[in-house]
């Protein structure tokens, strides 16, 4: 093995290469979902609301359940179930990027990166509060869409890009 393979062997190794390389982005995205959460719960009294256009709120509300709403109702259970399957989640994640090359594969890493910020995130508040803080609350006249957070919308922005890579993926095996 020459001295600039074993150089390359060796910083992929290290995580220089690895998908880990988009480690930053998901530190920064949970500090700032829980910076934004942090403020929210300074500032508003659970159901208060500011208008900030005719289509968008800041409202604060608390969800013990998954995505919209799901199983918000569920007696208390759900609470360590999702913060379990969070905790697994992101250990996948974290397995799974560091076997991506951080360029070859920057759209995967990317999204996996995301997703990961999303899960962390939001487990933060499960083990905290035991439900999760949602303050972005969408709407058009009198019909709402679930009121999200900082993390939500890591997860599904990541869930997108990784819909794309597959679908790129597909494309290019064809």
């Amino acid at each position: 093995m020459s001295g600039s393979s074993l150089r390359e062997a060796l910083a992929t190794v290290s995580g220089r290469e690895s998908g880990w390389r988009w480690l930053w982005l998901s530190v920064l995205l949970v500090v700032a979902d829980q910076a934004s959460k942090a403020w929210i719960e300074t500032h508003y009294e659970l159901g208060e609301f500011t208008p900030v256009f005719f289509w968008l709120d800041i409202t604060r509300l608390h969800n013990p359940g998954a995505a919209f709403s799901f199983l918000a109702d569920a007696g208390g259970w759900q609470r360590w179930f999702f913060s379990i399957l969070a905790v697994v989640v992101s250990g996948a994640l974290l397995v799974w990027l560091r076997t991506l090359h951080a360029r070859r594969d920057r759209v995967l890493a990317l999204a996996l990166a995301l997703v990961l910020s999303g899960a962390i995130g939001n487990v933060i508040d499960r083990f905290e509060h035991g439900f999760v803080i949602d303050f972005i609350h969408v709407h058009w006249q009198q019909a709402y869409f679930p009121a999200f957070n900082i993390a939500d919308a890591a997860i599904t922005v990541g869930a997108v890009f990784l819909i794309y890579d597959a679908f790129a993926d597909w494309r290019r095996s064809r």
